[in-house]
């Protein structure tokens, strides 16, 4: 301790359950300073995962269709996960297999710009399925 303060320094503990504990002499102040500047530079690396939402009706209509596929060729091609889901109002709700079918056959037009993430599958009023871009 007498050593750092002859040199205005602190005095940090870095492994307090060694025998002897160990301890480094350092400016604490820089040290954090610099330990958020790494955090920074780490958050700023990482990958941010944007999700594009697509909404069909059990119904859609062919060019309806063929419209929105292109906007998630679009979606997928500039890197974002595409979320297309049919949502079923009122007594439309009869038409599931008319939903999985639309979703299936998206799905497989996507094939060759992104993966399934995971198959369509019914969440309340919706039926939902992810594709991530390929690599």
């Amino acid at each position: 301790m007498r050593m750092a303060d002859d040199m205005d320094l602190d005095l940090v503990e870095i492994s307090p359950n060694a025998d002897p504990p160990v301890c480094k002499i350092i400016d604490y102040s820089k040290f954090m300073y610099d330990q958020r500047k790494k955090q920074k530079e780490l958050a700023a690396k990482a990958v941010k995962v944007v999700i594009k939402e697509i909404r069909f009706g059990p119904n859609t209509s062919d060019h309806d269709y063929e419209f929105k596929k292109k906007h998630a060729i679009e979606f997928l091609q500039s890197g974002a996960k595409v979320k297309a889901f049919v949502f079923f109002r009122g007594r439309s709700i009869v038409f599931k297999d008319q939903g999985e079918i639309l979703l299936l056959r998206l799905a497989q037009d996507l094939e060759e710009y992104g993966k399934v993430e995971h198959m369509p599958s019914m969440d309340g009023k919706k039926m939902n399925i992810t594709i991530a871009p390929k690599k």
